[in-house]
């Protein structure tokens, strides 16, 4: 194996072993050292790759989205042509993916605690609210939505963060029914945006 093949398989085990340990324990509760025990390296190739604990979970955070955002892409592709058809299989997506320990800890609920509104929402604007904008903005320059791009793009995004974890959060019989509701609901927010 190269250095650098060995570099990049020493990059990957830890970002495994650390998102297995922050979905599962969350941030606070998991140490360094469990991290580095469970990737089988040593402390100094953790900061070797990263500067610190936070910096670490920045990239699992980033892996995260990517993940879901690739879920919502896939979703709303196979949905067909219709814009309005691969929005709301992108919802959707977005949704039954929060029912993942890993993306409810790591994205929803340790993603802003650890790393601040601010940064976490740059994570998000990169990935699951960059496709729903665009989305949005597709569906608002065909005439199919009216209203301000960004302003819905926003109140959706929110929207769907709580239901989300609404969802996530709820005792494992009630998830689906959960998730049900909040996509009949999103569907009925969306309707009413709909032009006639």
């Amino acid at each position: 194996m190269s250095r650098e093949e060995q570099r990049d398989a020493t990059r990957r085990a830890l970002v495994t072993s650390a998102s297995r340990r922050f979905a599962a324990a969350g941030y606070a509760a998991t140490s360094l050292p469990e991290i580095v025990s469970d990737a089988d390296v040593t402390k100094g190739a953790l900061y070797h790759h990263f500067g610190s604990k936070t910096e670490l979970f920045e990239a699992v955070l980033s892996e995260a989205q990517e993940t879901v955002a690739a879920q919502v892409v896939s979703a709303a592709e196979s949905a067909g042509p219709d814009a309005w058809d691969q929005l709301l299989a992108g919802c959707r997506a977005f949704l039954e993916a929060s029912t993942d320990a890993r993306v409810q800890r790591i994205m929803l609920i340790d993603g802003p605690a650890v790393l601040g509104w601010a940064r976490w929402r740059r994570y998000d604007d990169a990935n699951s609210a960059q496709h729903l904008g665009e989305a949005i903005a597709e569906l608002t320059e065909q005439g199919v939505l009216t209203g301000d791009v960004a302003a819905t793009t926003r109140l959706l995004s929110g929207a769907m963060n709580e239901a989300a974890l609404w969802s996530a959060e709820a005792p494992a019989q009630d998830r689906v029914r959960n998730l049900d509701a909040a996509m009949a609901t999103l569907t009925a927010m969306l309707e009413g945006l709909r032009v006639r």
